[in-house]
C-alpha cells in the first residue's frame, strides 16, 4: 500500500539525474553507445516489490471476495426477509379488508334492521299512547264503579233500617188502633160492633202496607238490579279495553295479568253482608229484611 504511489526506477536509463539529451544544434546526431544493464541487485530489488505489490494485491483480492461472499448472504437474508415480510404484510392486509368488509357489511346490515325497525317504532309510539288512553279511561271507569258501588252500599245500608221502621210504624199503628176501639168503647158502643170494626181496619191497613211494601220492594230491587247491571257494563267495558289490542290468550303483562280473561280482574264487588252486587236476580236483594218482613206478617195471619 506503501509503494502504490512510488514512481519505478529506469533501469535502462544511463544518465540518472541528468536531463535528457536535446537535438544537436550543428551536424548529425552522435552515434548512441548502447545502454549498459542494470546491476543484477537493482533487478532482484525490483522484481521483490512487484512480488510483495503481487501479494498485497491477492490478499486484498481475497477480502474482497470474502467481503461480497458476505454482502451477497447479507442480501440473500435480507431478500427473504422481506420476502417473508411481503407475504405476512398480504396476509395482514387481507385479514384487514376482511375485517373491513365484515365491519361494513354489518353496518349495512344494523342500517336496514333500524329501518326495519322504523314502522315498529312508530306503531310501539302509537301503542304507548293507546295505552294511556285506555289507562285514563280504566281509570275513569274504577271510578264510576267506586261510586256506584258506594251508592249500592249506602242503599243497603238505608235497607237494613227500613224493616225497623216498618215495624216501629206498625207497633204505633196498632197502638193507635188499639186507642181508637178503646175509645169506641168508651162512647158506648157495642162491644162486638167495636171489635168489628177494629178488625176490619187492621185488615185494611195490612192490606195497604203489603201494598206499599211490595210496590216499595218492587222498586227497590229494580233500582238495585238496574245498578248491578251498571257496574257489571262498566266492569265488562273496562276488561274489554283492557284486553281489546291483546288478544284473548296473550298474558304475562307488566305486573302479571291477562288480558282478556278474568282472571286479570279483581272479583266482584260485594257489600258488607256478603251479597254479590252482580247477582241481584238469583237471591234476596234485601237481605235479611224479607225475612224480618215475613216476621211481621205471621203474627198478622195468626192474629187474623
Amino acid at each position: 500500500m506503501a509503494s502504490r504511489h512510488r514512481v519505478h526506477r529506469e533501469p535502462l536509463s544511463a544518465r540518472r539525474g541528468y536531463p535528457p539529451d536535446g537535438p544537436y544544434a550543428r551536424g548529425p546526431p552522435m552515434p548512441r553507445p548502447p545502454p549498459i544493464p542494470p546491476h543484477p541487485a537493482v533487478l532482484e530489488e525490483e522484481l521483490e516489490f512487484q512480488h510483495a505489490e503481487m501479494r498485497r494485491l491477492v490478499a486484498d483480492n481475497r477480502r474482497l471476495i470474502d467481503d461480497r461472499m458476505a454482502l451477497q448472504r447479507d442480501l440473500a437474508a435480507a431478500k427473504e426477509e422481506l420476502h417473508r415480510m411481503n407475504l405476512a404484510i398480504g396476509d395482514i392486509r387481507a385479514e384487514h379488508e376482511a375485517h373491513s368488509r365484515e365491519l361494513v357489511e354489518k353496518g349495512m346490515k344494523m342500517e336496514a334492521d333500524l329501518r326495519a325497525n322504523e314502522p315498529l317504532k312508530n306503531e310501539v309510539m302509537q301503542l304507548r299512547a293507546e295505552v294511556q288512553k285506555l289507562n285514563n279511561l280504566k281509570q275513569e271507569l274504577t271510578g264510576k264503579v267506586q261510586t256506584l258501588t258506594q251508592d249500592v252500599a249506602r242503599l243497603q245500608a238505608d235497607n237494613q233500617q227500613i224493616p225497623m221502621m216498618r215495624a216501629e210504624m206498625d207497633g204505633l199503628h196498632q197502638e193507635l188502633m188499639r186507642a181508637r176501639c178503646v175509645a169506641q168503647l168508651l162512647t158506648g158502643f157495642p162491644f162486638s160492633i167495636v171489635k168489628l170494626f177494629c178488625d176490619r181496619t187492621m185488615v185494611d191497613y195490612e192490606k195497604k202496607a203489603n201494598i206499599e211494601f211490595m210496590e216499595q220492594r218492587q222498586s227497590m230491587e229494580k233500582n238495585l238490579v238496574s245498578m248491578a247491571r251498571e257496574v257489571e257494563k262498566l266492569r265488562a267495558e273496562l276488561a274489554s279495553s283492557d284486553g281489546r289490542h291483546w288478544g284473548a290468550g296473550m298474558s304475562g303483562g307488566p305486573y302479571g295479568t291477562q288480558f282478556g280473561s278474568p282472571e286479570g280482574f279483581p272479583a266482584p264487588y260485594t257489600d258488607g253482608y256478603g251479597i254479590h252486587l252482580g247477582s241481584a236476580e238469583k237471591g234476596p236483594p234485601y237481605g235479611a229484611s224479607a225475612a224480618s218482613r215475613k216476621g211481621h206478617e205471621k203474627p198478622r195471619m195468626n192474629r187474623r
